[in-house]
């Protein structure tokens, strides 16, 4: 027997294009005993409906129990917070505010060249309004690279 008209139900079923009255007669054709071994794995699809058994309906019931669980009143508890537990938030935010302005300033002063250490060359004081704050200001440079004795009369190249 030919059943080519079946294949093509098939395809269109698949594809989404057959209206009720062809998936009517798909389902005719796979709940009789005697279906071709090539069509056979379709049959358990189409028998579905008709050998599912109706036990999985909702009871008569079910509204009232869903709406007794609905209605229940649920306790509110209260919870009593101290200051400290308001104000944990802020004082975590402005510890990791503190600790990111430190690492920049670390990070800052660590590139910076105003490393008194190495220092190479000493000028003259200048004569005018300023010599006692050139002088002052060389004393303290002097003092901070270890070269406290050094007489500064003459201008000193260190290598």
């Amino acid at each position: 027997m030919d059943y080519k008209y079946i294949s093509q139900l098939l395809e269109r079923y698949w594809a989404g294009e057959t209206s009720l009255e062809e998936e009517q007669i798909l389902r005719a054709f796979f709940s009789q005993t005697n279906v071709p071994d090539e069509l056979k794995q379709y049959r358990c699809l189409f028998l579905y409906e008709q050998t599912e058994p109706a036990a999985d309906v909702l009871g008569e019931d079910f509204d009232e129990q869903i709406m007794s669980v609905i209605s229940r009143p649920q306790p509110v508890k209260a919870r009593m917070l101290t200051m400290g537990q308001r104000f944990a938030p802020l004082f975590k935010a402005a510890a990791v505010v503190a600790i990111i302005l430190t690492l920049s300033n670390a990070a800052q002063s660590s590139f910076r060249d105003d490393d008194y250490t190495n220092v190479t060359s000493f000028e003259r004081p200048v004569q005018g309004v300023s010599v006692a704050l050139n002088d002052s200001a060389r004393t303290d440079t002097l003092k901070r690279s270890g070269l406290s004795n050094v007489k500064y009369d003459a201008p000193v190249l260190l290598k």
